[in-house]
């Protein structure tokens, strides 16, 4: 049956590529991977997280931040990936505490709603 996720996706509005670049890759060090030909010319960009990947797709009309979907990134050192994005200007969201996990959450320049969870 399942076996695990193979990609998740969220998106970005048309056009705007080199800022995710500029966040993802920038910022949070995810390194980009190629798209496949047959689908290049529809935008967006793909990345590695892991051994899985994020596709960022783009889509206009869409309010981003009146959603609770959200993607959950387990980090090694949640204190670490909290000093970088407050000093990239990004204000953290505190999160209601889960047993055995230190997290947080935050709204990318796109307003995905995005969580940095470490198990304690």
């Amino acid at each position: 049956m399942i076996r695990r996720f193979h990609h998740a996706q969220i998106t970005i509005p048309r056009g705007q590529e080199e800022e995710a670049r500029s966040f993802y890759c920038g910022i949070l060090g995810l390194p980009e991977i190629s798209k496949p030909v047959s689908l290049a010319g529809r935008g967006g960009l793909w990345l590695q997280v892991g051994d899985q990947e994020l596709h960022i797709g783009t889509e206009d009309g869409v309010d981003r931040y009146q959603t609770k979907a959200h993607l959950a990134y387990e980090v090694e050192d949640i204190q670490e990936v909290r000093r970088l994005l407050s000093n990239n200007g990004i204000e953290m969201l505190e999160a209601i505490p889960i047993p055995g996990f230190e997290r947080f959450e935050f709204r990318d320049p796109f307003g995905n709603r995005v969580e940095c969870i470490q198990p304690v």
